[in-house]
């Protein structure tokens, strides 16, 4: 398994959501957006100055800052 932080992704990088590292109101958030274990993504692009980051999920795009990226990990192993 090769896990890493969803911050440290780059551009047409696939990986698949393993873990949501917080809870409280932002992991309560996090979840609702779609962003569970199990989810596939993509990183479509970052802003001029790394944040935030777009995301391809469930067919659509979501944009997160760095802050919240920081605690999601995303399994890499496979989707490349």
């Amino acid at each position: 398994m090769n896990t890493i932080n969803l911050r440290k992704m780059t551009k047409n990088q696939t990986g698949t959501i393993v873990a949501v590292k917080i809870g409280g109101e932002l992991g309560l958030r996090i979840r609702e957006m779609g962003l569970v274990p199990g989810t596939k993504i993509t990183i479509q692009g970052r802003a001029p100055l790394y944040d935030p980051v777009a995301l391809r999920v469930l067919g659509g795009t979501l944009t997160l800052r760095n802050n919240e990226a920081d605690y999601i990990m995303v399994d890499l192993s496979g989707d490349e």
